[in-house]
């Protein structure tokens, strides 16, 4: 199984980048990963929220084959701790499926037609981050599942 991350959106943030690249260093120990970001929507501020979500969402489609499994990371998504989110990790795993791809969306969230293909939801929390944040924050994660999958001390139980 691959796990690809798409995003929209550059991050201009050094730093940001700079700890993005070392967690996905660090996930490439562990299975195939890649990182696709979208870019932002040109003349965006022109456009109402929904066509601005639903071009959006023609660009992700375009990012996927017929036998992904898309998952979104959206507010009212399922919460895990990160052992949940490990064991969430194991049973795509187990599935057989070939790419599992999870997608940070646009500021104002998902087109309705990026929802009816997606199998999942997930939240990271109840709290908003910028979308750039949010990229670490979910690599870490993946991360720090797979250092639990494989009883490394990363994680602390």
């Amino acid at each position: 199984m691959t796990i690809k991350l798409i995003a929209i959106g550059k991050t201009d943030n050094k730093q940001l980048l700079a700890l993005i690249a070392d967690y996905q260093k660090r996930l490439g120990f562990y299975i195939k990963f890649s990182l696709e970001i979208i870019p932002d929507i040109k003349n965006s501020k022109n456009l109402s929220e929904d066509l601005q979500k639903q071009k959006e969402g023609e660009l992700i489609l375009k990012k996927l084959s017929n036998t992904d499994t898309l998952i979104l990371l959206d507010e009212n998504g399922k919460q895990f701790n990160s052992v949940g989110f490990s064991d969430y990790l194991q049973k795509h795993m187990n599935s057989g499926i070939k790419q599992l791809v999870f997608v940070i969306g646009g500021p104002y969230g998902f087109s309705d037609e990026i929802y009816a293909v997606a199998k999942g939801k997930i939240s990271l929390s109840k709290m908003t981050f910028s979308h750039q944040m949010i990229r670490l924050f979910f690599i870490e994660q993946l991360y720090r599942g797979f250092t639990i999958l494989r009883n490394e001390p990363y994680h602390h139980r």
